[in-house]
């Protein structure tokens, strides 16, 4: 079950890596942010996830006979999860320290400015630039950086993981078709 684990976390891991390589790397200097930069992320996180309701279902299909309890199978897709959310720590990392923090800088200037276009006033818009600056002053501890990383993927994981083993503790739900 270890490699299953590793496999299936490693190519959730690698799915989210990429998009997120992808687009600091590619849009560096003006990024997609706001709702459509967040719907971007979430929805990569969430079709890379999808990797644990494959697992669960290889699991429950291929080596448990079709059936599988769900405590077992929440646990399967927890653990792939955790490694897939590693993954994305550690690809953030590796960006942070190639680039820098001007990705994230520029994200910060894009909210103001969008407060600002919102029609923020003065003491709202002082408020958010105290509030950021404040941010990056603490977010440039390792300690509080990667777990901040980290909760951006593993409550997706841990939803997904959670409707997976849900569904397919249901022996009827998508069985195996057997050929013959």
């Amino acid at each position: 079950m270890q490699r299953l684990i590793l496999t299936y976390g490693l190519i959730a891991g690698v799915v989210v890596g990429i998009q997120l390589f992808l687009i600091v790397t590619l849009f560096g200097d003006n990024p997609p942010t706001g709702p459509l930069g967040m719907a971007l992320g979430y929805l990569t996180m969430l079709i890379a996830l999808s990797a644990v309701f494959v697992a669960i279902k290889r699991r429950r299909d291929h080596e448990l006979g079709g059936a599988i309890r769900f405590w077992p199978a929440f646990g399967l897709g927890i653990a792939i999860s955790v490694v897939a959310g590693a993954l994305y720590v550690l690809t953030w990392e590796a960006l942070l320290a190639i680039h820098g923090t001007a990705y994230l800088e520029t994200m910060m200037t894009a909210e103001v400015e969008r407060e600002r276009a919102a029609g923020a006033s003065a003491a709202e818009l002082a408020a958010l630039q105290a509030w950021i600056a404040d941010f990056l002053k603490s977010y440039a501890n390792p300690l509080i950086r990667m777990p901040i990383t980290f909760s951006e993927i593993f409550p997706i994981g841990l939803l997904v993981s959670l409707v997976s083993a849900a569904l397919l503790r249901n022996p009827r739900f998508m069985p195996l078709q057997r050929a013959g």
